[in-house]
């Protein structure tokens, strides 16, 4: 499990870079903005799956369609709320007593 969590950290930095790459292009990186959004929010609902994913993948092509928001590490911030900030609820005993 561990693995796959980091190997999904490295996939999620790689498209951050992908996505703030285009801003060094002048004149064709807003174009190929275009080009790009669709195929991030793609990505990010296939590596985050339910509501938050979906969520996720909308901001994604918000973010990369919007001009000068490039710099956003979006997928990164996605694994930091999955793994990181997100409250995982603890799991509790409880004790049964059967015919006692």
């Amino acid at each position: 499990m561990k693995n796959e969590k980091y190997k999904l950290l490295r996939k999620s930095i790689f498209y951050d870079v992908v996505g703030i790459a285009t801003m060094a292009i002048p004149l064709i990186g807003p174009f190929l903005d275009l080009l790009w959004a669709p195929i991030a929010a793609k990505k990010m609902s296939e590596m985050y799956k339910g509501t938050e994913g979906k969520l996720a993948s909308v901001l994604v092509f918000l973010e990369e369609i919007l001009p000068f928001t490039d710099v956003v590490p979006t997928f990164t911030l996605m694994w930091l709320y999955t793994f990181v900030w997100k409250k995982q609820p603890t799991p509790q005993i409880i004790e049964i007593r059967v015919n006692e």
